[in-house]
């Protein structure tokens, strides 16, 4: 009888487990369906609706760059409750991935710091933070390249359904940050993993877009693939035409960042000269001709690339950073004359 009333314990025990772990399970699944996913959809709503096109139409790249770091955990995670919000992550990555490349670039300026002071073991520590930064934001953009893969498949094939301004937009973004989650793992001289193949890709992916409606964007970065890549240019192309074509209609645009991709050619190709130029006419026209409203989170970004550019020039050669107010300018601009000149033809 006591082994008995032992089972029948056990049993008693067993099934009040059961039931209490049938509406645990229960209850997480019914918060799952009824309140979390369709919270999770009306802010998938809400970011494409609204979220997106404000941060387009605002010029603080710091704050786009904060949002992007802060919000992408809380975000993504719906995506265990309803689609995947992979659209945003696209925008989420390539955005967070720009944080990290800034950092980047200011312990870039302390290496070159420091090896102008001959100072070796600053040198190395900022070289090895470069580095770390590199990685952290290749990863970042290759998640958010990733994305554009699982929602439209993989740039290169055929073309998916872009049906709006919204698709060929996220579609852009998602094969700018593969470019620059190649060119960031290749700067860190490490390997996490980013197919080398993805520029070839990307070349073929930006057929899909157009070009006049992008601001020269997809011809840029196909050309810049072609002046980066040996081998890469088609018979009978010529990439540095194409870039220059490609910079008159972000400037037309009022949305310049075609200037970058064909900065970043330039540098790539040690055509420091033409770097400058680029940054020159980026600066000229910046001053006289106001930001598209509709993307001066694009245009400032642009800027802002090109100034870590003029930055690292202006470094190497002087041991600091683009003066304020100064960028399109260079330590080796002829100064303007402040003698006067006479005409002599008035002495006659």
């Amino acid at each position: 009888m006591k082994n008995f009333g032992e089972i029948k314990s056990l049993l008693k025990n067993s099934l009040l487990l059961a039931v209490v772990s049938v509406q645990l399970v229960g209850c997480q699944t019914f918060k799952d369906k009824v309140v979390y996913a369709p919270a999770g959809d009306i802010m998938q709503s809400l970011a494409k609706e609204h979220t997106v096109p404000y941060m387009l139409g605002t010029e603080d790249v710091a704050v786009s760059c904060a949002m992007s770091e802060a919000l992408s955990p809380l975000l993504m995670a719906f995506g265990r409750v309803t689609s995947n919000p992979d659209q945003l992550g696209v925008m989420l990555g390539l955005s967070a991935g720009a944080c990290e490349e800034q950092r980047a670039w200011d312990n870039e300026l302390r290496y070159l710091r420091a090896m102008r002071d001959l100072r070796p073991d600053e040198a190395e520590d900022a070289l090895i933070t470069q580095k770390r930064h590199l990685v952290s934001a290749s990863k970042r953009q290759f998640t958010a390249y990733n994305h554009l893969v699982s929602y439209y498949g993989e740039p290169g094939g055929e073309c998916p359904d872009l049906d709006d301004d919204f698709d060929q937009f996220i579609w852009m973004a998602g094969m700018l940050s593969g470019l620059q989650a190649l060119n960031n793992e290749l700067q860190s001289t490490s390997s996490i993993g980013v197919p080398k193949n993805i520029a070839s890709k990307v070349e073929r992916g930006t057929s899909c877009i157009d070009d006049d409606q992008w601001w020269g964007v997809p011809m840029a970065m196909k050309a810049a693939v072609w002046a980066m890549l040996p081998g890469a240019l088609p018979h009978g192309e010529n990439a540095w035409e194409r870039l220059e074509t490609a910079q008159a209609k972000g400037e037309a645009a009022r949305v310049r960042l075609p200037n970058v991709l064909y900065a970043m050619a330039a540098f790539t190709n040690g055509k420091d000269e033409l770097v400058k130029d680029i940054i020159r006419r980026h600066a000229d026209q910046v001053k006289r001709h106001p930001a598209n409203p509709d993307y001066a989170l694009i245009d400032t970004t642009a800027t802002i690339q090109l100034q870590a550019l003029s930055d690292r020039l202006w470094t190497e050669n002087t041991g600091h950073r683009t003066p304020m107010g100064g960028l399109g300018t260079f330590w080796d601009d002829k100064k303007e004359s402040n003698v006067e000149v006479m005409d002599l033809d008035d002495l006659l």
